[in-house]
């Protein structure tokens, strides 16, 4: 084993399209409106994006009804049930939608199963604002089913008329295992059109099984309520490292979890700015860590349009 001290980093890591959309609604809405612009929910589920946005003038709110009359909220990349929607025109709000358009994929998936009569089974984290939100597309056709353990409890009225949707920022492996579970138990099962779990969440889970075997240690960059976040650090540990931690910061990272470490792993989940990765990156470095190699599994370079009330307007010809 070399004695250097060294630092892998995987790639792809970090802001996904759809978080780069939905930040750059919440700026661009505020550039154009002047604060405050109101936003149901984090915009994305990262502590850093929270707190910036938040110093310049955007008021994050759990609820529509928190907003004053006739101001602008923006829905988060997470996605809102259309309850929310009507509850929004209700109250006469401006609204700007930045759902990830991945996420929206899934909503119409759950319409048009729903029209058909299926029941759905969504398999997600209840309580989830993503899972809210699609389940709100149909509540009377879908079923949350959080794993592979809640198989069993799963009633549904024709077992011929049933399909299975997904949050997109699970555990692929995880979510394939629930599948096959409730595929024994409902051979006529239909899968979704295709894949619901995110190009970007599959990509950060395939870097982080490549890095892990060669890892005494992984620090997933991200916070305690991202989901894709959570998922990388269960990754690094099911594929070899022999520890692994989620940080929001630098800062929280326990100098004794270095002791007799000669590998970090580094990565950082699909909301997280990559200003914070190089914190750490410059931390581990003041602990000898100075090699740093990249390890690179895919390349990205999917972007998404911004909603239409902000696109910048086309100069007439």
């Amino acid at each position: 084993m070399s004695s250097t001290k060294r630092v892998l980093l995987a790639s792809p890591r970090g802001y996904c399209a759809g978080v780069d959309r939905a930040v750059e609604t919440v700026e661009r809405a505020l550039a154009k409106h002047g604060a405050p612009v109101y936003v149901r929910k984090e915009i994305v589920h990262n502590r850093h994006v929270v707190d910036t946005l938040t110093e310049q003038g955007v008021v994050f709110v759990n609820e529509t009804d928190e907003v004053p009359e006739g101001q602008l909220v923006v829905f988060s990349a997470h996605g809102v049930s259309p309850a929310v929607h009507a509850d929004a025109e209700k109250r006469n709000l401006r609204t700007i939608d930045a759902t990830c358009p991945l996420v929206t994929k899934v909503h119409q998936e759950a319409k048009r199963f729903a029209r058909d009569d299926y029941d759905i089974l969504l398999i997600g984290h209840v309580g989830h604002e993503e899972v809210e939100g699609t389940e709100g597309e149909a509540p009377q056709h879908i079923q949350v089913v959080e794993g592979p353990d809640q198989v069993d409890d799963v009633q549904v009225r024709d077992e011929s008329k049933l399909v299975w949707l997904s949050q997109t920022t699970l555990s692929v492996d995880e979510t394939m295992e629930t599948v096959r579970r409730l595929r024994e138990r409902f051979p006529l099962l239909n899968d979704p059109p295709s894949d619901d779990i995110c190009y970007a969440t599959q990509n950060r889970q395939s870097a982080v099984k490549a890095m892990a075997p060669q890892c005494d240690l992984v620090i997933v960059v991200g916070s305690q309520n991202s989901s894709n976040s959570v998922r990388l650090v269960e990754v690094a540990l099911q594929n070899g490292a022999q520890a692994s931690y989620l940080v929001d910061y630098a800062r929280e990272i326990d100098p004794a979890w270095l002791d007799g470490v000669m590998s970090v792993g580094v990565t950082s989940g699909a909301s997280v700015p990559e200003i914070l990765v190089r914190g750490v990156v410059e931390l581990l470095a003041e602990h000898g860590f100075n090699d740093v190699d990249t390890i690179t599994t895919a390349e990205e370079t999917l972007t998404f349009a911004l909603p239409r009330e902000l696109r910048p307007a086309r100069n007439p010809r």
